[in-house]
């Protein structure tokens, strides 16, 4: 594949394109392409220079961090963290108890000495470089084809990120662009010692719940804090009662004016995932295939919890966090699922595809370059679908915490065999402390019987795949050899569960050290399980490796003919989210949603207390609905007659942009992005300039939640707030 002109390619076009950005103010920009939009950001009411925000060392992105899954950004030069309470959500149930539970009723230390330590893995990310790495990456590959391809590649990334990582302060990643046309390296700082510092009470930060999840009008105030320590020397160490708060380059201002109608806003953050680019065979299995399944199998697995846990009893407050995520996806993708269904974006998109093979056809140099790529992509996705149904239900029988478990120390135990450079990512050096900080998780993330009862039902519905379908091995362990006897299996289940050690922390810790030929001899029939299937689990995931390297190879080819087809259209160009940073633009304003409605851009205290229940999930604290009533607004009103709670905006955003920051003209922070409107979910795979709408807190909120309901004002004393 002639993978270094397409690079040259792809720079030129992304230059052209962004010169003529489209007037929806679609697309997640990497920072460097941001000069090119001056023009608009500026006409638009960017106040700040536009040079500062391509540059990731100066004011504001050095403020903006990852949370690996949200995003943060720091508020003091005490190392204090601002994100959405969603984000922190994991952190607040890990140190919740039923006699303490801070998940219920909120969390405020009073000083840094009161911080609690967050689940154990979580870190903070500080993005310092990004360095296209294309060449290095692609080095040596464009002759070699399926597992050969992907395994160069991958030896390719893990020598880079090796090299960068000398320095143990750092977390290193290469991540692609455009389907692979580019690789860039990026180096961020990784903090170790993340600690819980202020979380308001759920009737606060998850005020509305799942009803009013996706959904507008909104009025929750979606925010936390967390804090960042270092050792004495001002570098990443791992949590000590001598670590000191880390002192930020920067950090944003927090306004108390807010924002009005019509006013620019910018959203810095990590969008994880968009697919934009899909071609409409995948589009197509996705929507009429993939997520109407997922979505009956999430309902089902959250419904085994909550039959399986009393409700504020130590089991489910294990699985709270586990409930909220599968809550979030099920009414995630029954959004995408109606989107799809109403819209016109299958269409679209064989519609473009038809255009695009007619541009293609319609020159010699094209043809012969492009001609095939649709037919040789559409192939490749055909043959990653055709043991979808066997791949789904296994993957949710692995999910079973005992086994995965299991399944993870025996995969350690086989790649520790290897030299470090060798080994499967996910298990190199650089992994094994979030190996081990899964396993520490589990003991407040586990109930023997919840777990039990979501294995049982998922080797029901494995079971009855037809046999030819079905992995001897799994069959055997589990005596699914004639079949599923829900009795037999369930006895079954009780001796496994009652024989195995795993849900033994310190059992954990010692098999983390073991050997694989001392795994070999365990005794834990889990452990026992992992190793039955291990050489077959290998060979399909060696299948999925070389066709993984085939697709590597296509979809570049087919992005470029994309740009250029854009290229020849002057239709702006940007890559699909993929968790690295991106900045993204709007202005604040309502939406229609349906005809003969339109939803106004923000919500108000007024709105939030007569929604107000007493009842979950809305049951605001009593001093808030007190404060509301006695219109103690304080001065977080902004020039409005009340404290505004949400707001809406068209900022183009999804996943893992949770916690961005919300800035102004002038990069001072106005709110949290936390969500988007039940309309968009379809976003992240297709735009809609209409209904596209993202959803944040107001700042004054925020600040008025801190001041007025939970005395924050040690937290208060130590950001800088504009009024």
């Amino acid at each position: 594949m002639r993978l270094k002109p397409l690079v040259a390619t792809l720079v030129a076009t992304c230059s052209l394109a962004l010169s003529s950005a489209a007037h929806a103010d679609e697309g997640m920009w990497q920072p460097h392409q941001l000069p090119e939009l001056e023009s608009i950001l500026k006409a638009k009411g960017l106040e700040i220079s536009v040079d500062s925000i391509s540059k990731l060392t100066e004011f504001p992105m050095n403020a903006v961090i990852s949370l690996g899954g949200c995003t943060a950004s720091f508020v003091s030069p005490k190392g204090l963290v601002v994100t959405n309470h969603h984000c922190i959500y994991g952190s607040v149930q890990y140190n919740s108890t039923p006699e303490n539970n801070i998940l219920e009723n909120g969390f405020l230390a009073k000083t840094p000495a009161e911080d609690l330590p967050a689940a154990p893995g979580s870190r903070v990310y500080v993005t310092e470089t990004v360095t296209n790495v294309t060449d290095k990456v692609i080095s040596g590959t464009n002759e070699l084809s399926a597992k050969a391809r992907y395994d160069a590649l991958e030896k390719n990334q893990k020598a880079l990120v090796a090299q960068c990582e000398a320095d143990a302060s750092y977390r290193c990643n290469v991540y692609s662009f455009h389907g692979g046309l580019e690789f860039y390296l990026i180096k961020s700082l990784e903090i170790k010692d993340v600690r819980l510092a202020y979380a308001p009470a759920m009737g606060v930060g998850k005020y509305g719940g799942d009803i009013d999840n996706w959904m507008w009008p909104r009025h929750t105030g979606d925010f936390g804090f967390y804090r960042a320590y270092v050792g004495k020397d001002g570098k990443p160490a791992e949590y000590s009662e001598d670590n000191v708060p880390y002192v930020p380059e920067s950090y944003l201002s927090v306004s108390a004016k807010g924002v009005q109608e019509g006013d620019f806003v910018m959203v810095t953050g990590y969008p994880g995932r968009t697919n934009r680019y899909r071609i409409a065979a995948e589009v197509d299995y996705v929507f009429n295939d993939s997520y109407p399944k997922a979505r009956m199998h999430n309902t089902k697995y959250v419904s085994l919890i909550e039959e399986n846990s009393e409700d504020g009893s130590k089991a489910r407050i294990a699985y709270e966090s586990t409930i909220a995520g599968y809550n979030n996806y099920i009414k995630n993708y029954g959004s995408m699922i109606e989107s799809f269904k109403k819209g016109t974006m299958f269409e679209r998109k064989k519609q473009f595809e038809q255009e695009l093979t007619s541009w293609i056809n319609s020159d010699s140099e094209r043809k012969q370059r492009y001609g095939n790529v649709l037919n040789e992509l559409s192939a490749l996705v055909a043959q990653s679908q055709e043991h979808s149904e066997r791949d789904r239900m296994v993957g949710y029988v692995h999910r079973s915490q005992m086994i995965s478990t299991a399944r993870r120390l025996y995969r350690l135990a086989y790649e520790k065999q290897k030299p470090n450079s060798e080994r499967e990512s996910g298990y190199q050096e650089r992994d094994l402390p979030r190996i081990k900080s899964g396993l520490e998780r589990m003991s407040r993330r586990f109930d023997a019987n919840v777990d039990k009862a979501i294995l049982l039902h998922f080797l029901e519905q494995y079971a009855a795949l037809p046999k030819a379908e079905r992995f001897s091995e799994i069959d055997k362990v589990f005596a699914l050899e004639n079949g599923f006897d829900k009795a037999k299996q369930s006895a079954l289940l009780d001796e496994m569960y009652a024989k195995s050690t795993l849900d033994n922390e310190i059992v954990r810790n010692s098999l983390f050290e073991q050997t694989l030929s001392q795994l070999n001899q365990s005794q834990d029939p889990f452990m026992q399980y992992a190793k039955a299937i291990f050489t077959v689990m290998k060979a399909e995931e060696d299948k999925s490796k070389a066709l993984a390297g085939k697709l590597q190879a296509a979809r570049p080819e087919l992005m470029s003919a994309i740009i250029a087809f854009n290229k020849a259209q002057n239709k702006p160009v940007y890559a699909d989210a993929n968790s690295t940073l991106r900045v993204t633009y709007g202005t604040v304003g309502g939406y229609s949603p349906q005809d003969g409605l339109v939803a106004t851009p923000f919500t108000s205290l007024e709105g939030l207390l007569a929604k107000n229940t007493d009842i979950d999930p809305f049951n605001a604290p009593k001093k808030l609905q007190e404060q509301i009533k006695a219109k103690l607004y304080g001065d977080y009103t902004g020039g409005m007659n009340t404290v505004p709670v949400n707001f809406l905006s068209n900022v183009d955003t999804t996943g893992g942009n949770s916690g961005s920051p919300t800035l102004n003209g002038k990069a001072e922070l106005v709110g949290l992005l936390f969500d988007g409107v039940y309309e968009s979910i379809i976003g992240d795979w297709d735009y809609n300039p209409e209904l596209n709408r993202s959803i944040h807190v107001d700042s004054r909120y925020m600040l008025w939640v801190m001041d007025k309901v939970d005395n924050a004002q040690n937290l208060l004393d130590e950001m800088k707030i504009v009024k």
